[in-house]
């Protein structure tokens, strides 16, 4: 049975339940390779000997398996609470395969979308992304749901993933290119993190005939430029890009609309943003080329002003790396120091330093984790969330985190420094 009823012949390479000789002839559009069947063998494995292209094969003939068994089903994506470019452009062409399989899914999301970027992105393509607030969650009923799916996250910066799963909703899948993050009991796990882009990983899925792009349809032409956005945004335009990774920028370069994409890009920093970007110069301390900087209390919806401070200070001359954070809270006097890595030092592991520098909380579940050139950070508050109508003690709290956080940070930039000095 063929992948797509709909066309016999993909644009990258045909999946097939059950190969037959006339597959075995169908040609790669980016290799001019031989397609291998599930039983490759001979010249096959000339393709199969590809960098990236066994693995690719094999994980979209894997999910092609899962979503079969999944016929008519209703399922929920699950992306971090602030959800970036990667994620949103691979929630969405994720949410366009599974239609192939008569399966509905929604994207939710518990923050906001407060880069501008990321507000352009959903406004002008009508990316069908939800935000799913603590009420709105209580007002669902999740037994219409019969699982649920992660996509450029594991679960450890969402705040959704608890509750689907005290619904009793099992995880289906794990698509994701940071480091794994813990032991997952899920039908389907496509972690790669020598993949610099989730966006890359879904359009090897599209490349591989789960859905066959047609640029005369508007909403894969839009998903196609989301998804060009996505991998233009994790690799830094490009620039810490891998083979795999233009290979799918080779690949949707055919479908994407380049005046879409640079109206996207084009979306102007707003005030609060640059009002933050200016606290974090103001308070950066700089040892051993690591800029670091707390930048105070910031509203829920400013929280994308933190990464946007960390690449603008990551810029100074002779500073590496620069660590950005600050205490962000919502309407219901919810709390979570949130930080943003950047780094230019090939030899520094964003994912190994956030987790030795902030460990992990008492389910064994990291606070923090990254990629290459780019981590992040989320510690809840908890007990000490909120009551800062007294301004004494709001300014207390936060120079006492202030202070914690930059101590478990210097300890590894500098060890030999102490930075709470003793009277």
């Amino acid at each position: 049975m063929q992948l797509n009823s709909a066309s016999k012949q993909s644009n990258g390479f045909l999946l097939t339940t059950e190969p037959s000789r006339e597959d075995a002839d169908v040609e790669i559009s980016l290799t001019s390779s031989p397609l291998p069947s599930s039983h490759g063998e001979g010249k096959n494995r000339k393709y199969l000997g590809q960098r990236g292209n066994a693995l690719a094969f094999q994980k979209s003939e894997e999910l092609q398996k899962t979503l079969l068994a999944h016929r008519n089903e209703r399922h929920l994506v699950i992306l971090q609470d602030f959800p970036d470019p990667d994620a949103l452009s691979c929630a969405w062409a994720y949410q366009l395969i599974v239609e192939q399989y008569d399966i509905k899914c929604e994207i939710i999301y518990a923050g906001t979308l407060s880069h501008q970027e990321n507000i352009a992105l959903v406004k002008l393509t009508g990316l069908p992304a939800q935000r799913w607030t603590s009420q709105i969650l209580k007002s669902k009923d999740l037994s219409s749901y019969q699982g649920c799916i992660l996509i450029d996250n594991q679960g450890t910066t969402s705040q959704l993933l608890t509750a689907v799963q005290q619904a009793g909703i099992p995880l289906i899948a794990v698509i994701d290119h940071h480091s794994l993050q813990g032991e997952y009991k899920s039908e389907f796990i496509d972690v790669r993190p020598h993949v610099r882009a989730t966006s890359t990983i879904v359009t090897q899925y599209l490349q591989s005939g789960l859905l066959t792009l047609d640029s005369g349809i508007a909403q894969h032409v839009k998903c196609a430029t989301a998804l060009m956005h996505g991998l233009r945004s994790d690799t830094n335009r490009l620039m810490q890009a891998q083979e795999e990774d233009f290979m799918a920028a080779a690949y949707l370069s055919r479908f994407y609309d380049a005046q879409l994409l640079n109206a996207i890009l084009q979306a102007n920093r707003s005030k609060r943003v640059m009002d933050v970007i200016e606290r974090s110069l103001k308070n950066r301390i700089v040892q051993n080329n690591f800029s670091i900087a707390g930048v105070g209390y910031l509203r829920y919806e400013d929280r994308d002003a933190i990464p946007q401070a960390a690449d603008f200070l990551v810029t100074e001359e002779n500073v590496h790396t620069a660590v950005v954070y600050g205490i962000v809270h919502d309407e219901e006097e919810l709390e979570v120091v949130i930080g943003s890595l950047r780094t230019a030092k090939l030899t520094l592991d964003p994912d190994e330093f956030i987790k030795e520098a902030f460990g992990q909380d008492s389910t064994g579940r990291f606070f923090g984790g990254g990629r290459t050139g780019a981590g992040g950070f989320e510690i809840p508050m908890g007990f000490l969330s909120g009551s800062n109508e007294n301004s004494a003690y709001a300014k207390m709290k936060w120079e006492v985190y202030d202070s914690q956080i930059k101590q478990k940070l210097l300890k590894l930039v500098n060890p030999k420094d102490n930075p709470i000095q003793s009277e």
